[in-house]
């Protein structure tokens, strides 16, 4: 790793303490401290670093100047304190984003000892998109040395330090912790920008080596590789995909459209961005709906996870979104999914549920509408829609269905099948269902469910709803296994 960096500052012509002959001495001898102390002259940072309050978060009221141990007094920099960096990432306007603000406000709710620094490119990242991703070096750099400048001459310990960067931003961050000259504690990029940093090496772009811990929410990777607006791949230790990572609830073409004709062309580029900045918008969720944590969990595919087969938190395989993610003790990346509503608080409770399907006769159909109702101690959800790819014969159907309603501990389930098409009402097909195997994610409950009032359902095409009810076998195991603790 020391070596790398060292390549990479030769590479750039940086002004360093030694010469970069002596950079490739990999001995002992070298420590990392000297071989990072690569910047001397803070007067030519061009990005600002504004430390902000939760009376005036969107006021840059004071600055923090690398070099000037003053600066630090005069602001009010806490030294003790946990620190957030927040890194913006490209814009046309040359101005700061709504969600700029938003955040400084949450996280200062949710830690209000804490320093809350943004950091300002923006006149590096308003040119044309290609030359605002190359300055994220430079930007990066600038970061890298407030980073370092903190550490040597402030004594602040980087275990409490947390970046956050959105878009081109994510990049900046990564470049930022490459270059500092000891670990920082955390980085989470929030949507990392696509475009010429999809198949760019890890010196250039946002990778777990750049923090002790990289957490990654990926919102907008629809498109080709490279030319998706957020990275696809996975660059962090934990990589999230809220709803696959493409579509975003409340940011279809639909929705845009109804916006476009509310607002008009005013604030277009909002509009446009809304699954990109609905990374930001989890974020801060996470940070003031702390009783209300999204849960994701790690699964091979979007397509495996919207069968339901994927909501096991065994061996670390569920994290929670956002602030209160933690890195999972696994040597590989973890890719994770969760489903979400389309407005705060995002939370959904997630429901894997499995049928054996039996009919008389063979049957095989495809994109089949079905409403699901769920029925609690709690509460109730009613009606959910979910399209099943395939019904078939002899056959287990499996199929994820999330609710923005706990209903607590659930008592009984519905199935109605929904006609496709005006035609069904002269070819009615049906199955036979004789207990359900139902999974809650959020509290990794399994129970099983039987028809209510006889040995088997019937699920109709435009029929009633077939009704399933709890056993008494799921409070036989659960009584058993009290019983086995209480002897433990």
């Amino acid at each position: 790793m020391q070596l790398k960096r060292s390549i990479w500052l030769c590479l750039l012509n940086i002004t360093i303490l030694k010469s970069c002959a002596a950079l490739f001495n990999t001995t002992n001898s070298t420590s990392t401290r000297n071989a990072s102390q690569w910047f001397v002259d803070y007067g030519n940072i061009e990005t600002k670093f504004s430390l902000r309050t939760a009376e005036e978060p969107e006021e840059d009221l004071c600055y923090i100047l690398p070099g000037r141990q003053e600066s630090i007094t005069e602001c009010g920099f806490n030294v003790t304190a946990q620190t957030f960096g927040i890194i913006h990432g490209w814009t046309v306007a040359g101005i700061f984003e709504g969600w700029v603000s938003q955040l400084v406000y949450a996280l200062l709710e949710r830690e209000p000892s804490a320093n809350v620094i943004v950091v300002d490119w923006l006149n590096r990242a308003q040119h044309h998109y290609s030359n605002a991703a190359h300055h994220t070096q430079l930007a990066g750099q600038d970061v890298a040395a407030l980073i370092n400048w903190l550490e040597l001459d402030v004594k602040y310990d980087l275990s409490k330090l947390h970046l956050l960067g959105f878009s081109l931003g994510a990049h900046v961050a990564g470049v930022a912790g490459n270059l500092a000259n000891n670990k920082i504690n955390r980085i989470t990029g929030m949507d990392p920008a696509g475009p010429h940093f999809e198949y760019a090496d890890e010196l250039r772009r946002l990778s777990p080596d750049d923090a002790s811990f990289v957490d990654v929410l990926h919102t907008n990777t629809k498109g080709s590789p490279d030319l998706s607006i957020g990275i696809q791949r996975p660059v962090g230790h934990v990589d999230i995909y809220p709803n696959g990572g493409m579509d975003q609830p409340g940011c279809t073409l639909q929705h845009t459209l109804q916006m476009m004709a509310a607002y008009g062309l005013k604030k277009v580029g909002l509009i446009m961005g809304c699954a990109h900045e609905r990374s930001v918008h989890l974020f801060i969720d996470s940070l003031v709906n702390w009783e209300q944590q999204s849960v994701a969990y790690s699964c091979s595919s979007k397509d495996a996870f919207d069968r339901g087969q994927c909501l096991s938190c065994r061996k670390n395989r569920c994290n929670k979104l956002g602030y209160g993610a933690h890195r999972q003790h696994t040597t590989k990346a973890s890719k994770m999914y969760l489903k979400t509503t389309d407005k705060t608080p995002f939370k959904v409770f997630h429901y894997q549920i499995k049928a054996h399907l039996f009919s008389w006769r063979s049957l095989t159909l495809s994109q089949q509408p079905l409403l699901v109702s769920l029925h609690g101690t709690l509460g109730d959800k009613e009606n959910i829609p979910i399209i099943l790819e395939v019904l078939t014969t002899n056959r287990t159907a499996s199929f994820l269905v999330t609710s923005d309603v706990d209903v607590g501990e659930l008592l009984m389930v519905k199935l109605e099948w929904e006609s496709d098409s005006v035609f069904s009402f002269f070819n009615t097909h049906q199955f036979t269902i004789r207990r359900m195997h139902v999974k809650a994610g959020e509290t990794q409950a399994k129970i099983i469910f039987t028809a209510r009032g006889t040995e088997l359902a019937q699920l109709v095409q435009g029929g009633e709803a077939a009704v399933f009810v709890r056993t008494k076998e799921n409070q036989t195991k659960r009584c058993h296994k009290r019983l086995h603790l209480l002897k433990g």
